[in-house]
């Protein structure tokens, strides 16, 4: 059957082009639906800030969803998430960040948590009563960016764009200053303390301070600081002297600054310049000393009073100080004896000397000093205890002059040089008072007052004799010697005559006498005792 078929009847397939399909209007509204949600989306991303973590002890008051992260008080941020470290010993804080502010999140840049808090240098976070708690940021200066950061426990002291400039201070004690203690300079308070730690050693602590502008022009490379917490009183020769800052640092306590008067060409000191603490002012504003010469005392008397830092005064004037009291060892005498060193400033001494660049060349040479001192021991400079101050007992080493003390010859080789001393006048009153009373112990005081008994005796009996025996007696020649002298009287005639006169006045001077008579007899009758403790002043 095939074979019959004609092949080329068969009609051919023609390829035809497709017809192109036409685009229906309702594709339309969806593609420009999903244009409109690309663009929205992309924007989102594009306008969307980063993620940060800020790991915390523990997060009061924080929620996600709820607490804020500000900025000057503009909300930045806010908290996303709020969950426990791997470790479970802290809190990591997740918060997403406005585009806005993506250029505050640098690698120093701080973060707290802001709640109220009150203290003794002030109360801060007062807002976040009605606010709820909220995260503080404290954008810093580095161009490093970074999402990681390790939140502070308390708020920054200072905002790194506030002017001034810090610096660092040693000392050997912390005492009562702590975060916030004021900075006064001239009594104003100028500054802070921003924090405090010991040195790498543990040797001493560092405490750092912040001065505001424009007070910070007055921190100079001269400049000396010192403690002006609580109250710094001393009871001297002079009197009682009081210093105090404020109120605010007797409390919480304070750090003081000044330049001494005296400072030559003083220029401003740079950030975070090294300082030293002192203790008071006194301290502070005493002269750091660069020559200086250690000598030893021996006494003989008790130490009781004098204490490490007395002064030194020559003829008055303060040359130095004591650096130790205690014991020595004598072996010669298998004893112990009261040692005293201290210390001798030359320069102190030429500030009282009025200027003489002969002096002042002899003191800088250690062998023109030792010789200068010779010729003064020479003529009698000796060391003696003395009392500075009556209420506290407080002493000092004075170096006076004794012309009459024997020659003493000093080793000038030992190193410290023992200089001599004299016994203090306190001790020499002591010795004669010990002498007094051991004299008057040796007194037989039981026969002493038997006798002054017996004398108090005869005494009491010769008043009472007197009073009964001698004075009836007296007035019996008295009363006769009216009556003798009334009978002259009468006898004598002619009011003219000599002997008249001249007895009438022999006779008012015997009448005179006698009213003499009569009133120290009366007295007598009156006061007995007159006889032997005599006449008592009378009162006025």
């Amino acid at each position: 059957m095939t074979d019959n078929i004609d092949l080329t009847a068969i009609p051919e397939a023609e390829a035809r082009p497709k017809k192109a399909r036409r685009f229906s209007a309702v594709w339309i509204i969806p593609i420009i639906a999903a244009i409109v949600a690309l663009g929205i989306a992309v924007q989102r991303v594009l306008m969307e800030g980063p993620t940060i973590t800020i790991v915390f002890q523990k997060a009061e008051g924080v929620e996600a969803g709820k607490t804020f992260v500000k900025y000057k008080d503009v909300e930045i941020g806010h908290v996303t998430k709020v969950s426990l470290s791997k470790d479970f010993r802290k809190v990591v804080i997740t918060a997403k960040i406005d585009k806005s502010a993506e250029g505050l999140l640098v690698a120093d840049a701080k973060f707290w948590i802001e709640s109220p808090r009150a203290s003794l240098s002030g109360v801060s976070g007062l807002s976040t009563v009605l606010s709820g708690n909220y995260i503080g940021l404290e954008p810093g200066t580095s161009a490093e960016k970074k999402h990681e950061f390790l939140g502070l426990e308390a708020p920054p002291s200072i905002t790194f764009d506030e002017p001034g400039k810090r610096f660092m201070l040693q000392a050997d004690r912390l005492g009562s200053i702590g975060n916030g203690s004021p900075v006064y300079y001239r009594q104003l308070n100028v500054g802070r303390v921003t924090g405090y730690d010991l040195d790498e050693k543990g040797g001493s602590v560092k405490i750092e301070v912040f001065v505001k502008s424009p007070y910070d022009k007055y921190v100079t490379d001269q400049t000396r600081f010192w403690q002006a917490s609580g109250i710094d009183m001393s009871l001297g020769a002079d009197g009682v002297t009081v210093r105090t800052q404020s109120v605010l640092s007797m409390l919480i306590g304070g750090i003081a600054f000044e330049t001494p008067a005296g400072a030559e060409g003083p220029q401003p000191a740079a950030e975070n310049a090294v300082f030293s603490l002192f203790g008071n002012y006194t301290e502070a504003m005493t002269n750091p000393e660069t020559v200086v010469t250690p000598y030893v005392l021996y006494f003989t008397e008790s130490m009781r009073g004098l204490n490490v830092g007395a002064p030194v005064m020559y003829l008055g004037l303060p040359v130095g100080v004591v650096t130790a009291v205690g014991f020595e060892y004598d072996p010669e005498k298998n004893s112990v004896r009261p040692r005293v060193d201290i210390e001798i400033y030359p320069r102190r001494f030429m500030s009282h000397v009025k200027k003489s660049p002969r002096l002042e060349q002899k003191i800088r040479s250690k062998s023109e000093r030792l010789a200068f001192l010779q010729i003064a021991v020479s003529r009698g400079m000796r060391a003696q205890l003395r009392t500075g101050n009556l209420v506290t007992g407080q002493r000092f080493v004075a170096f006076e002059m004794f012309p009459d003390v024997p020659r003493v010859n000093i080793d000038w080789a030992k190193s410290p040089v023992e200089l001599p001393v004299m016994p203090s006048g306190m001790q020499d009153l002591e010795i004669k008072i010990s002498s007094i009373v051991g004299k008057i112990e040796k007194m037989p005081m039981n026969e002493v007052a038997a006798d002054l008994k017996k004398l108090l005796a005869t005494i009491d009996g010769f008043v009472k004799r007197a009073d009964t025996e001698t004075m009836p007696q007296l007035k019996t020649a008295l009363e006769e010697l009216r009556r003798v002298l009334a009978d002259v009287d009468s006898t004598l005639v002619g009011k003219d005559a000599p002997t008249q006169q001249q007895l009438r006045e022999a006779l008012q001077e015997i009448k005179k006498a006698a009213q003499g008579v009569s009133g120290l007899t009366d007295y007598l009758e009156r006061n007995p005792e007159a006889l032997i403790r005599g006449k008592a002043q009378e009162k006025r």
